[in-house]
């Protein structure tokens, strides 16, 4: 099963009904139907919620949030990724921590819409777009509940 680790512009993308809330939704849904397992950076959820806040009101944003914290895991941030994150000397700091942690997770994608941001990390970052487009074959074997072959050019 592939994990991701979610940026907070998809997650708002998909609690806020962004322009690209389609395919925000879709990794939603791969998330829900365990196709895949999510995380969002415990930074980036207080981020979320104010933003969300700003545009929904608080008790909206508390649910949404709520119903996106049930499918994608809150993931710990530590004393030890931030100094991480510090030793990087990224541009932006906050992309730093969300690498941090998803490496410390082993990710296997960043899910973001600012692909540049982690050019500087291990780590791939993907649009979800591109995301939904490399593990088609997965989505595929699941819909049809027939498991994708290893080594098959199905999947990523």
């Amino acid at each position: 099963m592939k994990k991701i680790l979610v940026d907070t512009n998809v997650a708002l993308d998909y609690m806020l009904h962004r322009p690209d809330y389609a395919n925000a939704m879709i990794v939603y849904l791969l998330a829900e139907k365990n196709i895949l397992c999510g995380y969002i950076s415990a930074s980036a959820i207080t981020d979320i919620f104010f933003l969300a806040k700003g545009a929904l009101g608080k008790k909206p944003a508390k649910e949404a949030l709520e119903n996106l914290l049930h499918v994608f895991k809150p993931a710990a941030v530590t004393d030890e990724h931030i100094f991480q994150a510090l030793r990087l000397d990224w541009d932006d700091f906050e992309d730093s921590v969300q690498f941090t942690v998803g490496e410390s997770l082993s990710v296997d994608y960043i899910v973001t819409r600012n692909v540049k941001d982690f050019a500087s990390g291990s780590i791939p970052a993907i649009t979800p777009e591109k995301f939904i487009e490399a593990i088609s074959g997965i989505i595929r074997a699941s819909a049809l509940e027939i498991p994708a072959e290893e080594g098959s050019g199905q999947g990523v």
